[in-house]
Parts: structure tokens; C-alpha cells; sequence
């Protein structure tokens, strides 16, 4: 399979899972019944709001959150990536407390077959208020690359996409397909996000699947929107809106990609 139909849901989620659920299922059911066969949601799609609450709110994988979008996916058969959510493994064995912002990817048949637990923690002072992600979550260690259809994908969340490295690795393993599932505020996404997204696109010659939050987010920062699909040229395919919920479509065509990375073969020039 040479091309594959993508969407991307961006969403406004609040500290209601059950709404938010709720609203990830109908978003899902429109994208697969336009003919998506990969659906990306955000980064914290199931809960967002008071962070001194957050860990509250962590599951254990699989657990709640993540067996109701299964279900979904194994009953529309389509792969699912969950943007993140907040894994517990601190329960009754010992270990810390504070739960890692884990990102998921499920499969038409609707079992997990890929977990990233998020490397690069966001701790900054915007607008005089501090998003310390730090203290409350624990930081991933490792890269992760899992096939949809044969097509190798790079995992990252948010915060991530300022850190080079990371997608160097994956440009270097053969990827080329990244998701940023991001819930990016909106004085750094005015600044950056578009710039930074199509960077990763361009430099590393592949697809971004990218899908931020709108509204309200933690620590009561707004979030940016306008989430994102770009081809390795660094084509904008899709876009979301600023400041509401929205599905966005693209097609992935790999032999595109593969004319681009033949007639500009910079990944083969690389010397360090």
C-alpha cells in the first residue's frame, strides 16, 4: 500500500474525561467514515485542566481510556494513534508516584501495539504563569519506531519537536512518518509551531502528523491549534482552526516521498 488516508482530530479537551471521551469518539467516527485509515489525536486528550490534579487522572495502559478507543478502532477498522495520556505505573509495585505522559498507537484490530513515553518534559514561564511538567510527570528514556501498513513512524509528543536530535534518529532508522501530538500553548505555537513542524518535515524528508489542542489549556495557557499536516516537502496539506475542534484529512503517497528523497537525497549526505 503506497498511500494511506490520514486524519488528524484536534481537540478542546477540558478536566471532564468523560466528556472528553465522549467527544474523541464522535470525532473518530467522522474521520473513519470519511475513509481515514490512520486517526491522530493530541497530546492529553482525555484529561486537561488543574495540574495539582492531574495525576489523579493517570491509568494504567491498557486501562480505561485506552480500551475505549480501541474498541473504536477495532470496530471501524482503523489504526488509532492516541496523542497521549497520563500511565500509572506507580500502582501497588513500588515505584514512583508521578505518572508518565505515555502516547499510544492502536491497531484495526484494536490491540496496543506501541507506547512512547514522553523524553523532553515542558517546564517554562509563560505570560507569568509556569508550566512545570517536571514535577508532575516522570520523563521516557527511549525513541520509539512502529510500522502502520508496512510504513515506519516515529513517536514523539510536543515539547519534543524542539529537540533535533530525536527525528535525526528516526530519518536514520528509515522513518517517514513523525507524529507530534502536542497540546502547544499559543504564545509558543504564534512563534513556532508551524515553523518548527514544517523544519522536522523538510530536514528529516518526511510526512508530519501533527494534532495540537485549542482552548484553554494547563495552567490556564491558551493553546494554539491549527494542527497540522505536511508533506516532506514541507507542503502544508492540512490545517486545523485556531480555537476549536476540527478533523483534518491528507493522504500519504509513499511514492512521493520516495521521488523527493531520490531527487534531493540529502538523507545520503549526511557526514555526522
Amino acid at each position: 500500500m503506497n498511500k494511506l488516508k490520514i486524519a488528524v482530530i484536534q481537540m478542546t479537551s477540558s478536566s471532564n474525561k468523560g466528556k472528553n471521551l465522549k467527544q474523541a469518539e464522535k470525532l473518530i467516527i467522522t474521520a473513519a467514515k470519511k475513509g481515514a485509515k490512520l486517526i491522530a489525536l493530541p497530546e492529553v486528550f482525555n484529561f486537561r485542566g488543574n495540574l495539582n490534579e492531574a495525576a489523579k487522572h493517570a491509568e494504567e495502559i491498557p486501562g480505561y481510556s485506552s480500551l475505549y478507543i480501541a474498541k473504536l478502532a477495532k470496530k471501524y477498522k482503523v489504526w488509532i494513534l492516541i496523542g497521549s495520556l497520563l500511565e500509572n505505573v506507580g500502582a501497588g509495585r513500588n515505584l514512583p508516584s508521578k505518572p508518565f505522559n505515555t502516547s499510544v498507537l492502536i491497531n484495526p484490530d484494536g490491540k496496543i501495539v506501541a507506547k512512547y513515553k514522553k523524553i523532553h518534559l515542558f517546564d517554562i514561564k509563560l505570560k507569568g504563569k509556569e508550566i512545570l511538567e517536571s514535577k508532575r510527570n516522570l520523563a521516557g528514556q527511549l525513541p520509539k519506531i512502529v510500522s502502520v501498513n508496512n510504513i515506519k513512524c516515529g513517536m514523539s509528543i510536543c515539547y519534543d519537536l524542539r529537540f533535533p536530535e530525536l527525528y535525526r534518529y528516526y530519518s536514520k532508522k528509515g522513518v517517514k512518518i513523525i507524529f507530534i501530538p502536542s497540546s502547544f500553548t499559543k504564545p509558543t505555537g504564534e512563534a513556532h509551531w508551524n515553523t518548527l513542524v514544517r523544519a522536522r518535515a523538510i530536514e528529516n524528508l518526511a510526512y508530519v502528523i501533527a494534532p495540537n489542542q485549542a482552548g484553554i489549556g494547563s495552567a490556564g495557557v491558551k493553546t494554539y491549534g491549527h494542527s497540522l499536516i505536511v508533506d516532506p516537502w514541507g507542503n502544508v496539506m492540512a490545517e486545523g482552526p485556531a480555537d476549536k475542534e476540527a478533523v483534518i484529512f491528507a493522504e500519504i503517497d509513499l511514492d512521493y516521498l520516495n521521488k523527493i528523497r531520490k531527487n534531493l537525497p540529502a538523507l545520503e549526505h549526511r557526514k555526522l
